[in-house]
């Protein structure tokens, strides 16, 4: 157990920088960047539905509640790609990007208790946007280049009870954190020297979770499942160093200063609301499931980051709502591969709480997943793709169709077994 222990730690750590480079969205300038799902391979596969999920030997990250349900110790890692096409009303064009997405280890305990710990990433920042401006000649005479990369990741250590009549309850306590590079290229006609403008700042903050499920068998092994899970307001502190130096006047990608014409510290301060989620479900154990969620929660508090205009966007009350579901032929089969597969399918509509201009960004989609068995063993292979929809095609704004591809590797084991000889 010492050996398996100090594999995995060393693996938590040398994922921990890698966690950053997964994202290629110009709505990832906004804020600390893209908001991660935080979803399991799973949960995703169903359209992001998770929040009573009940699984011996898989984690789902939506409900801490459901670490209580846990039977086998479960240490699982994934990536994934995305690939999306952006278009306005001129151009479109494809990229694509590739990373980790979280690592995590769930124990069971007495059999009526569960501990994870996890690392996952949390938001993530990858952009490169020009803005071009020209005088009634139709002469370029000045170009701004913005770029930024980076994100934050989460570092969690859930626990979670059963207790006697069907109720789960559970908590969780996650230290948010990660450095962030944003930059602003200015150059302009007849002028010797550009600007650099850059802002490196490092994200530092706390997040705290409670849930619970209760479950109540209908008839046949068949449970109905109602539950909630709720993140508690918090604040993340976003401090580093903004500068502004001359740099030549070319198109060298990565210009170097010449000059520092300022420097200063820069300190902000993003405060978060209420998330809450309910979910409902029903399902048989190993056979099926069908669940929904709601997730809603105010607008985000920003105060001081680098691009705070109101004028240009804000953060309003968001909300998705998401239903989804898995199917397993027979899980215990031995003769036939095929029926130990569970299939996964679902959708999802999300009101995001960005707000550009006088339009709100929503995204909505459809998944589909599978969980392929390792051997005659419970370990999974767990694959999910998403088709989505994300912006406006409409004024300033851009639509993003994206097809996100994730997978995860799932191991179990029994780490702590009574001695049957002695």
């Amino acid at each position: 157990m010492i050996k398996k222990t100090f594999t995995l730690l060393t693996f938590f750590l040398s994922v921990a920088g890698f966690a950053q480079k997964s994202n290629s969205s110009p709505y990832s300038f906004f804020g600390i960047g893209d908001p991660a799902a935080l979803k399991s391979v799973e949960e995703i596969g169903m359209g992001k539905t998770g929040g009573v999920l009940d699984s011996p030997y898989q984690l789902s990250f939506t409900n801490p509640a459901s670490y209580a349900s846990l039977l086998y110790t479960t240490y699982v890692f994934s990536g994934g790609n995305r690939v999306t096409r952006f278009s306005d009303d001129n151009i479109s064009e494809t990229s694509s990007h590739a990373g980790f997405t979280y690592l995590a280890l769930g124990i069971p305990i007495r059999g009526n208790q569960g501990l994870a710990v996890g690392l996952q990433l949390n938001t993530s920042v990858g952009y490169s946007l020009l803005d071009t401006d020209f005088n009634e000649e139709d002469i370029l005479v000045q170009t701004n280049k913005y770029t930024g990369s980076g994100g934050t990741n989460r570092f969690y250590m859930g626990y979670a009870y059963k207790l006697p009549f069907h109720l789960n309850i559970g908590v969780e306590a996650a230290y948010i954190f990660g450095g962030i590079n944003n930059s602003i290229h200015n150059r302009r006609l007849n002028v010797q020297y550009a600007t650099l403008h850059e802002v490196d700042s490092y994200v530092r903050g706390y997040e705290f979770r409670a849930g619970a499920y209760y479950s109540y068998s209908i008839k046949n092994n068949i449970d109905f499942r109602a539950g909630a899970s709720f993140t508690f307001g918090h604040k993340l502190n976003d401090k580093g160093d903004e500068s502004l130096y001359t740099v030549e006047n070319n198109n060298n990608v990565n210009p170097s200063p010449i000059e520092t014409l300022y420097t200063r510290d820069y300190k902000a301060t993003l405060t978060y609301p209420l998330k809450s989620v309910i979910s409902v479900g029903v399902g048989k154990l190993n056979k099926w499931f069908v669940g929904a969620d709601y997730t809603f929660m105010d607008g985000i508090n920003s105060e001081g980051t680098i691009y705070d205009d109101q004028e240009l966007y804000k953060y309003v009350k968001s909300n998705m709502f998401s239903v989804g579901g898995s199917y397993t032929p027979k899980f215990n089969s031995i003769s036939n591969y095929l029926y130990r597969i569970t299939y996964r399918t679902g959708f999802y509509m999300n009101k995001s709480g960005l707000m550009i201009g006088d339009t709100q960004i929503k995204d909505y989609g459809i998944s589909f997943g599978v969980s392929l068995p390792v051997s005659l063993n419970i370990s999974n292979l767990n694959m999910g793709i998403e088709l989505g929809n994300r912006g406006a095609n409409e004024g300033n704004l851009l639509e993003e169709k994206y097809f996100n591809f994730r997978l995860s590797l799932s191991l179990n084991d029994k780490w702590f077994r009574k001695r049957t000889i002695n």
